[in-house]
């Protein structure tokens, strides 16, 4: 049985819950238990997937097909555990359970109340495999007080009341804010928030406070006084370098042993850190820098491309090198010549993103690689573009381009090299989907199979012919064009089993130039970097010692 931490977030949001929840998750199993990790968001969409990066983030897939919250991409980094669609879930999902059943009269004609109804769905939820792991980490998204996480809240509350006394704990993230013209930091937001869990029948066991700067032994005996912690149990959480430094800043701090406490586990499991030494070790002592450009159309919110980030950082911990990442507006392109701004670079990533804009400019941005010789990787329309820029300025197809692009045009103006995607195999089913169709949860998602001709760079890369990576998408490169480009030296080395859908292409004559249909960046890790990260840098540092 399931031993529950809930992690709530007070004062101010984006203080770092996720980051906390995941570091903790990676301190439990470095003392030998078993976690799982969820989050639970208050916003009413169903999902995040049909939700503007820029609003939210980027959009995290697991195997089984889930669009969730970027913080399951955290959670995944930190633990090595793969999420699954049962860790993520929204106030919008939740509604649409409840209302889906009283449709159907499972309800039997009752009035149908956020108590007990609603709240019942989410401990239902909570409860999903609670006997698989000694310790089950769930996140409430949002800050206490806000009103639509009122119901996930009382949830938690009412779930702890039934479980045995000393099966859950609460663990609540606040900010404690440096006022410089006193040259003091202030405990008066913490006790405001603790005071508004309290009114809703939760006290917090563990006190984790935001500040960049250390927490004088005066106010941490303030806040333990008017929060009713034990001083122990008011944990730091400075400004970090680095996210990854998070496991051991923590453990220094005594989060884990905190936990532990409250729990009433004695004597603790002593934890081995060594991973994260290792981990750390990479990052503070790199030998080398490369710089890698990194062309899309949601830079003004690096979140956007989260996992892309942390990828790079990881493949160059695998190189020991540090990753200079520097986004680009893919739509500068569309007017200027990329030259002057990419000529400096060791390496150029095109990402995945949706719809027109900015793609000429990803496409100029793969043919500037391809001319030059510069390391390229285009992840899911990143790929798209190459192959676009390919079958224009080498097959000869001047036209080419994406149905995407036409269907938003309501007209054909392109040689469709890009289709949308109607009809795929998943396990023993076929999949049908239409243009029309609604956006949410349609598109080709999650774990699927590619096979790797023998003997190609990116065989030699996995150091395997048969892979499986995530995808997200409801756009295809059609075969149709398979043969011309090949004339040309752009290789289909990668394919679905039943051969009819492209998962990689790359190019012969080139240094290292690889497009890839799925997104190898959700399933890196700082301990394990993804082998195509992990070889991209690589070939960026050869690149760079080239120049």
């Amino acid at each position: 049985m399931a031993r529950f931490i809930f992690i709530t977030g007070g004062v101010v949001s984006s203080l770092g819950k996720g980051l906390a929840s995941a570091a903790l998750g990676a301190l439990l199993q470095a003392r030998g238990y078993s976690v799982r990790l969820r989050k639970l968001d208050p916003y009413l969409n169903v999902d995040p997937g049909t939700m503007s990066p820029f609003e939210h983030g980027e959009v995290f897939v697991t195997d089984d097909g889930a669009e969730t919250d970027l913080d399951l991409g955290h959670y995944e980094r930190f633990t090595g555990v793969h999420a699954r669609g049962t860790d993520s879930v929204s106030s919008g999902r939740i509604y649409s359970t409840v209302l889906e059943k009283e449709r159907r009269g499972d309800y039997l004609g009752k009035t149908i109340q956020v108590i007990p109804h609603v709240t019942n769905e989410i401990k239902d939820f909570i409860s999903i495999g609670e006997d698989e792991v000694d310790f089950m980490l769930c996140e409430i998204g949002g800050t206490v007080g806000d009103i639509e996480g009122l119901p996930f809240f009382e949830a938690i509350r009412q779930f702890a009341q039934d479980k045995e006394r000393g099966q859950c704990i609460f663990m609540h993230l606040t900010l404690l804010p440096y006022v410089a013209a006193s040259g003091e930091l202030k405990t008066k937001p913490t006790q405001h928030s603790v005071k508004e869990l309290r009114s809703i029948g939760i006290a917090p066991d563990v006190l984790v406070c935001r500040s960049d700067k250390p927490i004088p032994e005066k106010e941490r005996e303030k806040i333990a006084l008017f929060c009713n912690v034990r001083k122990e149990d008011v944990i730091a959480a400075p400004d970090l370098k680095s996210i990854y430094e998070a496991p051991l800043a923590y453990h220094r701090e005594g989060l884990d042993q905190a936990v532990l406490d409250a729990f009433r586990i004695s004597p603790a499991p002593k934890p081995n850190l060594s991973r994260w030494d290792d981990v750390a070790d990479r990052i503070f002592n790199a030998e080398g820098e490369v710089r890698v450009a990194i062309v899309g159309k949601y830079t003004q919110l690096e979140d956007a491309y989260k996992s892309i980030a942390e990828a790079l950082t990881h493949g160059g911990m695998a190189n020991r090198t540090r990753v200079k990442a520097e986004w680009i507006d893919a739509e500068i392109f569309d007017k200027e010549d990329p030259a002057p701004y990419l000529s400096g670079f060791n390496a150029i990533l095109v990402p995945g993103g949706f719809g027109e804009r900015g793609t000429e400019g990803k496409i100029r941005a793969a043919q500037f690689a391809r001319e030059r010789g510069i390391p390229y990787l285009g992840i899911c329309l990143g790929m798209q573009m190459a192959v676009i820029e390919a079958a224009r300025n080498l097959a000869g197809l001047k036209d080419a381009g994406s149905e995407e692009f036409d269907h938003e045009a309501g007209q054909k103006r392109f040689t469709p090299v890009v289709y949308h995607l109607k009809e795929w195999v998943q396990g023993n089913n076929t999949i049908a989907r239409k243009v029309t169709d609604d956006k949410g949860g349609t598109m080709r998602l999650g774990a699927y199979t590619a096979i790797l001709n023998e003997g190609s760079k990116v065989a030699k890369v996995y150091n395997a012919t048969s892979i499986e990576e995530r995808h997200r998408h409801r756009y295809e490169v059609d075969l149709s064009y398979r043969d011309k480009l090949e004339e040309q030296g752009m290789v289909f080395s990668g394919m679905s089993p039943d051969g009819r859908l492209p998962e990689i292409v790359e190019i012969k004559d080139h240094p290292w130039f690889i497009g890839v249909q799925f997104h190898p960046e959700l399933k890196s890790k700082p301990f394990a970097p993804h082998p195509l990260f992990a070889d991209f840098i690589r070939a960026a540092m050869e690149a760079e010692r080239l120049v």
